[in-house]
């Protein structure tokens, strides 16, 4: 029997990787994404990715409802969360701004999550994959708003492992920089030679990495196959972090 894996907002960061190596595995990969609201959107979205399951839901409580009404469970969750990386000095921050990065990256994954783990509870099993980032990790001077926000996703992780350990229930989380997709790393800015080289200066591994190394990942830990380990946040970077 396929495990049913929800994943969040796959139009974005890691989605498009994630889901085709997650159908590749013979997963049942069930997506979220805020434009699959649009019936036109799911039908294009389904057609792009034979195989693919799409719900219609979009704020994180009717998002498991409706997986759980339509396949009965849910064996992990892949909360993908993308937010543009704002760059503002701290004395110079919107407030405003602040707030709806907190919203993005840990308010909404982190209520999805509790939802998820309600379910999951019931039956003593699951597994919960946050997509996050290596910001935090070392700092980026002037990103402070996303490296905090991201920050707060990473926190989630050593306690709500423990939190959920006793029903069996791995908590991970992936710290991904330097990946190339369109989020972060838009066409032309990769078209941009000194650009890149100016980044790639950077990365220990003088490469930018690829969204389907972070793929195999997600595939790794979604997929359970490395039921053990829980509580980490585990950085893929090219040793930047």
């Amino acid at each position: 029997m396929p495990d049913i894996i929800l994943l969040t907002h796959v139009r974005h960061f890691i989605g498009p990787s994630a889901v085709r190596r997650l159908l590749a595995d013979g997963h049942t990969a069930v997506c979220h994404d805020m434009t699959f609201a649009d019936p036109a959107k799911r039908a294009a979205f389904l057609a792009e990715v034979p195989g693919a399951e799409a719900c219609a839901a979009t704020e994180p409580a009717k998002v498991v409802e409706e997986v759980l009404a339509r396949f009965g469970r849910i064996d992990a969750l892949v909360s993908n969360d993308p937010y543009p990386a704002v760059r503002a000095a701290v004395d110079e921050a919107e407030p405003e701004e602040f707030r709806r990065a907190l919203e993005a990256m840990v308010v909404w994954p982190y209520m999805l999550i509790g939802r998820v783990a309600a379910a999951m509870k019931a039956r003593k099993a699951g597994r919960i994959l946050i997509v996050s980032s290596a910001a935090p990790l070392t700092g980026i001077p002037n990103y402070s708003m996303y490296a905090i926000a991201r920050g707060g996703a990473n926190a989630m992780v050593p306690t709500l492992s423990k939190e959920l350990a006793r029903w069996k229930i791995p908590v991970n989380a992936i710290a991904a920089n330097y990946i190339k997709n369109p989020d972060y790393f838009p066409p032309e800015l990769l078209a941009d030679a000194e650009a890149v080289a100016k980044m790639v200066k950077n990365i220990p591994l003088g490469r930018l990495g690829e969204p389907e190394e972070v793929a195999e990942l997600v595939a790794l830990f979604a997929g359970g196959k490395c039921g053990f380990v829980t509580g980490h946040v585990v950085p893929i970077a090219g040793g930047w972090a």
